[in-house]
């Protein structure tokens, strides 16, 4: 509980002091130290502040500085001892870095999680947590978006720097490519300014070995001030070692030194001046250190900016703000005649002048031995080669498909035997009536007919699991960027509409990684045209039954790439006359290749695979015993015929709307129950049938139909959250079905004429 909630005479122990730097620090100082007892002695006329009794003194705090201390009732001495024991040696830990530099496997590696490792920039879009268990403390392992900075550039960048000031970890990983140490600085020096408790893991020291390099690591930590750890978290090199510094640093004040980094005199003038408004505010002093806002004031960082405005408007102080800009526009202007730059670029050119300094000091050395990029160089010569880069990867997505439905069709049928025979059993062994009915033709034929489609399920996701782990995926990003770029899309949108093949709602928050805007919303509107993993059961389904086994493939490829022509030419009309602008550079890190691991790649396949079972225990099989039950019943009983039945009818109803499309009624139906999800389509066709006497036409342009239309529900949601607005969302999903319905019309009504 927190300090503010015990009431006069009550006791507490403490057991945790959050907040931030220098109010952190003056708490501790005033004797609210781990482990001591607390007394409430007397409230103020008006409830705040509040009189306590610590360490022998009587001292007074405020409500919300009391909301900062955790405590724990004190009512039997060994259970205090005990509770604030196991309270003190729970540890919340946020992993900061930059993209490709190994969080997510310290993640894994530390908590036994699952989480995706890949080897590209923007892989994890969300927040991971897990826990873990080290020399008997417990720790709340959060695994934060890759960031190269804390600027307000990006979704990521804002989305980690929102998770340090509101959550507050106890203590912060940042987790640097040992490989790239100047680069990776950069974002730790950030970290310096918010005056967080903070130890450095350099990660892939192996590869710093192999190759050569060398540092006095005692040197750096001491002159960054934290610990700075060697780990290769591929082999779990250094990662006990990791864990004491974190215990360490938490539990003692000396293992780390708040330092400041010496941005020039006309620089720390201007700081000094902005702290002087920032600390007289005591909500401000407790979330962020005023000199990390001061320097992000000076470099026009718009969020924070807001952020002050606000604040400053909440408490009614505008000549404070007015006095505060002014401070801010006058220091601003002193480094831009004292240096000739603006002050952005004079503190990001002192902060890597600080980077220089403290490797030369340090003896940093880079190695020869071995050039960990030349076998990357030599694939690289061919892979993004002008002429046959494209070829290439056009020809891994054929075999991506092909195999998909060539390999899988052979696991497929004997799941499809096994489903059959199960039916039959099932059918033979109980009496007719409606439970019977239910099971094997709602239960069984919806379920059944969705299940049978798992092998290619797998099989697709391996091979995107091997393009982004093993870096090809950024590599196909660098080599689609001009070609995306005339067509209204940014080179970076080229991930997230790929991972739009397996699923469309994990690809809409990977459009976080576009740190424009505009190129953001262009990408999530289009992403639904990329025909994802949901829709595969309703291809194989129609094709098996209307194509010959030879044209199968083909026609499968022939839908994906209509959804990515789609993709193109409403990109290109949304780019040209809607959201129209500027685009931002194309700047993405192309790492080393490294070949992935057979236990990463199937471990990535099956979580995939799982979350398609579940779906079947879950979602699938309500809709199927729905439809079943509409199939089954009329509105007076049991239905004569499914004609008659309540979908039957709900159907026939809304068949006029498809008539241009040659549907006949339970395709209407099917449409109408995918909007949920996909996978729906495929088992409420299992359980209504409805192909009989339909040409390959009618079946193409209902597969047509199928790919284009209404994003499933999570994606509308995903989309919404992403734009933080229902109007995009529903764009998304009015213009798609618009498209769907206008393309497969079009397909069946100039197809009929030939």
């Amino acid at each position: 509980m927190k300090l503010s909630e015990l009431k006069t005479g009550q006791k507490g122990v403490i057991v945790k002091v959050t907040g931030h730097g220098g109010f952190r620090k003056r708490i501790i100082e005033m004797g609210f130290v781990k482990g001591q007892q607390v007394e409430v002695l007397q409230n103020a006329p008006l409830q705040d502040p509040v009189k306590y009794k610590v360490m022998g003194y009587e001292v007074s705090l405020r409500h919300q500085e009391a909301e900062m201390i955790e405590v724990v009732s004190p009512s039997e001495k060994s259970k205090e001892k005990s509770e604030a024991l196991a309270q003190r040696r729970h540890l919340k830990v946020a992993l900061v870095g930059n993209p490709n530099c190994g969080k997510t496997s310290l993640f894994n590696y530390a908590s036994g999680a699952h989480a995706h490792v890949g080897n590209y920039s923007g892989v994890t879009v969300d927040a991971a947590e897990a826990q873990a268990r080290y020399y008997g403390y417990d720790f709340s392992l959060t695994d934060l978006p890759g960031t190269y900075s804390l600027t307000c550039y990006s979704p990521e960048e804002l989305y980690v720097r929102q998770h340090l000031a509101e959550q507050m970890p106890d203590v912060i990983i940042n987790v640097i490519d040992a490989s790239n140490l100047e680069r990776n600085l950069y974002l730790t020096t950030q970290l310096v300014d918010m005056n967080v408790r903070m130890v450095c893991a350099l990660n892939m020291y192996d590869e710093f070995e192999r190759r050569g390099d060398s540092v006095d690591l005692k040197v750096l930590s001491t002159l960054f001030g934290m610990p700075m750890v060697p780990t290769s978290f591929k082999t779990g090199m250094g990662v006990k070692d990791l864990f004491k510094a974190v215990i360490k640093v938490y539990e003692t004040q000396s293992a780390t030194r708040h330092i400041h980094i010496n941005y020039g005199h006309e620089i720390e003038g201007g700081i000094s001046q902005i702290q002087k408004f920032l600390k007289a505010d005591e909500h401000i002093r407790q979330r962020y250190s005023t000199r990390y806002l001061s320097i992000k004031l000076l470099e026009n960082d718009t969020t924070i900016a807001q952020y002050v405005r606000e604040h400053f408007g909440s408490e009614h102080r505008p000549e404070d703000y007015v006095a505060l800009q002014e401070a801010c526009q006058s220091a601003m202007n002193r480094v831009q005649e004292e240096t000739g730059d603006d002050a952005e670029t004079a503190i990001m050119d002192a902060k890597y002048g600080f980077i220089n300094g403290a490797l030369k000091e340090a003896g940093y050395k880079t190695g020869t031995k071995e050039n960990i990029y030349r076998t990357s160089h030599l694939i690289d010569n061919v892979l993004s080669n002008k002429y046959v880069g494209f070829p290439i990867f056009f020809l891994i997505l054929f075999v991506m498909f092909q195999t998909t439905f060539s390999l899988g069709q052979y696991p497929m049928d004997w799941i499809e035997a096994g489903v059959a025979w199960l039916g039959e059993w099932i059918g033979a062994a109980m009496n007719d009536g409606p439970l019977r009915s239910m099971l094997v033709d709602g239960v069984i034929g919806g379920v059944g007919s969705v299940i049978v489609f798992l092998p290619q399920i797998l099989i697709l996701y391996f091979f995107i699991s091997l393009m982004e782990d093993s870096g090809y995926m950024a590599r196909a990003a660098f080599i689609m960027d001009r070609l995306m770029h005339k067509m209204g899309l940014h080179g970076k949108s080229f991930i997230p509409l790929v991972m739009g093949f397996g699923c469309n709602v994990p690809a809409v928050m990977a459009t976080r990684t576009i740190e424009s805007r505009r190129s953001r919303l262009i990408t999530m509107l289009v992403l639904p045209f990329m025909s994802c993993s949901a829709r595969l059961p309703i291809y194989i389904m129609v094709t098996g039954l209307f194509f010959e086994a030879r044209y199968q493939s083909l026609v499968m490829i022939s839908l994906y790439a209509v959804g990515i022509l789609m993709a193109f030419i409403v990109s290109n009309i949304l780019s040209r006359f809607v959201l129209t602008g500027e685009d931002t550079p194309f700047v993405m890190e192309l790492p080393p290749y490294r070949w992935p691991t057979a236990k990463a790649i199937a471990r990535h396949t099956w979580e995939k695979g799982k979350e398609y079972l579940k779906k079947m225990g879950g979602v699938i099989l309500v809709a199927s015993i729905l439809v079943w039950a509409l199939g089954y019943f009329s509105l007076s009983g049991v239905a004569p015929s499914l004609a008659e039945s309540i979908i039957g009818r709900m159907g026939q109803a809304v068949e006029p709307l498809f008539a241009l499309q040659g549907f006949n009624w339970q395709l209407d139906v099917s449409l109408i129950a995918g909007v949920g999800a996909k996978e729906i389509v495929a088992s409420t066709m299992g359980v209504l049938g409805g192909f009989e006497g339909l040409s390959p036409l009618v079946a193409y342009a209902y597969l047509l139909f199928v790919l284009l239309y209404f994003p499933c529900i999570a994606t509308i949601i995903a989309i919404k959250h992403e734009t933080g607005t229902w109007r995009w969302a529903l764009t998304a999903a009015v213009y798609t079905t618009c498209v769907a319905w206008i393309v497969s019309a079009l397909v069946y009504q100039i197809g009929a004429v030939f």
